[in-house]
């Protein structure tokens, strides 16, 4: 099966961490995604993760769009490199244009509010609000204690099977890539 042409793939990443193992993921990924011929739909900084994958991307020949609000234009120092820097005033705002400039989300390592982009995504796709994939890509086990407590909450009855199937968890990148829509 050939890759999809023109696949828009949102992803969420940190965006204040310089460990060195986990902007190299998100080189990998940026790279990964410019090779299949896709495009990169990020939150629009240029600093840490989402700075190396945005650059990485671009620099493989992938199209990048970023989305950041104008409240964090300075703190995340806004990737004016993007082929397109879409600025909009709320968070709020910047979640619903990534997720409409989207075609499959996928995520990196993160903090609170990568885990807020990817929870809303699966949440909305587990209630059929859309039918976008939702990835988790964990090559180093960095999601496995939350993981392990979303399987708690499972056991417990608290999320459907249904709920879990709409989050496709992968430790090899070609896999998290075609769970995205495309193989390579």
């Amino acid at each position: 099966m050939a890759p999809v042409p023109n696949r828009r793939v949102c992803v969420y990443c940190a965006s204040s961490t310089y460990d060195r193992r986990l902007l190299e993921i998100a080189t990998e990924v940026g790279e990964a995604i410019a090779r299949r011929g896709w495009s990169l739909v990020s939150g629009g900084g240029n600093v840490s993760m989402m700075g190396a994958l945005a650059e990485a991307a671009r620099a493989g020949g992938a199209r990048t769009v970023g989305v950041i609000p104008e409240g964090l234009r300075v703190r995340e120092v806004a990737d004016t490199a993007a082929d397109e820097l879409v600025v909009v005033t709320t968070m709020r705002e910047r979640k619903r244009e990534m997720e409409e400039r989207s075609d499959a989300f996928l995520t990196l390592p993160g903090g609170i509010g990568t885990m807020e982009e990817m929870f809303e995504m699966w949440t909305s796709a587990s209630l059929g609000f859309h039918y976008k994939p939702v990835v988790l890509y964990d090559p180093i086990g960095f999601y496995r204690p939350l993981l392990d407590w979303v399987d708690g909450l499972a056991e417990a009855g608290l999320v459907k099977p249904e709920a879990l199937e709409c989050l496709v968890v992968r430790e090899d990148l070609d896999a998290a890539l075609d769970a995205c829509g495309g193989r390579r």
